[in-house]
């Protein structure tokens, strides 16, 4: 059989996912991106219109996942009247402006708070609801885990990349849409070590950066992909275009909201 389809918890690790598709085991390989309980309640959703509705089980061959995001959206008039009650300070940008002034934040080094479309379904931040950072900072991955996440600094990020420069980037070339498969970065976008380096220990040897996007690139020189598609997430994979286009790099740092045992927001 050509095509592999993987659910349940254990289908959220990820490093053993990217070992079963370089084993060659199937052509393909999809994982649930709610691979744990809350994607078994889908299921028996699924299930139950099947067998008690009489509802189709047609494919095309096509992600019914939609990216997943099944979630809730927001409208604009609702967005705009949250951030009034709060008392926020705010301007309503055109989507070129948005891209432009989100391109130049990232570009000076600050991180930014990403609110589109409709939520995820699922453990992962996908560009629905997320924190994205530029990878090409060193300081990146320090700052959004001692700032942001709460937790210890060494703790790889994931990168969001455009799916027509996965290949280039990183060691896979296939679709990974929902961050549930570890790739190793190409050899030409690492940085070798020296020998003073590699005789450093512990916290020391894990800020020396291993490739050109340090903020997602584990000290294996391994990554936890997510590939974005114009016509799942246009938005996003065009803020994609548009760092590239300033800066050569179709990748960014991309993080949920939450801390561990919350919600995605």
């Amino acid at each position: 059989m050509e095509n592999l389809c993987l659910a349940g918890g254990v289908a959220l690790n990820c490093v053993a996912n990217g070992k079963l598709l370089r084993s060659g085991i199937a052509k393909r390989i999809w994982i649930q991106p709610a691979a744990g309980d809350a994607g078994g309640a889908l299921g028996a959703a699924l299930l139950g219109h099947h067998l008690f509705l009489g509802g189709s089980r047609v494919t095309d061959g096509k992600d019914k996942m939609r990216g997943s995001y099944l979630g809730p959206a927001s409208e604009q008039s609702e967005i705009e009247a949250e951030l009034r009650e709060m008392g926020a300070k705010f301007e309503v940008l055109s989507d070129d402006k948005l891209i432009s002034s989100c391109v130049s934040a990232l570009k000076s080094g600050k991180a930014l708070g990403w609110h589109q479309g409709r939520m995820e379904f699922g453990p992962r931040a996908l560009g629905g609801r997320s924190v994205l950072g530029d990878p090409r900072n060193e300081e990146m991955q320090t700052t959004l885990n001692l700032k942001v996440k709460f937790r210890e600094s060494f703790r790889p990020f994931a990168p969001s990349v455009r799916r027509e420069d996965v290949k280039e980037w990183f060691k896979i070339d296939g679709d990974s849409p929902y961050m549930l498969l570890v790739a190793d970065v190409q050899d030409d976008k690492r940085i070798q070590m020296t020998k003073e380096q590699e005789a450093l220990f512990g916290i020391e040897k894990l800020k020396v950066p291993r490739s050109v996007i340090p903020a997602v690139t584990h000290v294996d020189y391994s990554a936890r992909i997510q590939t974005v598609t114009k016509e799942v997430n246009p938005i996003y994979h065009r803020l994609l275009t548009e760092f590239k286009k300033e800066t050569g790099c179709p990748v960014l740092v991309n993080t949920s909201f939450n801390i561990r045992g919350e919600p995605i927001v």
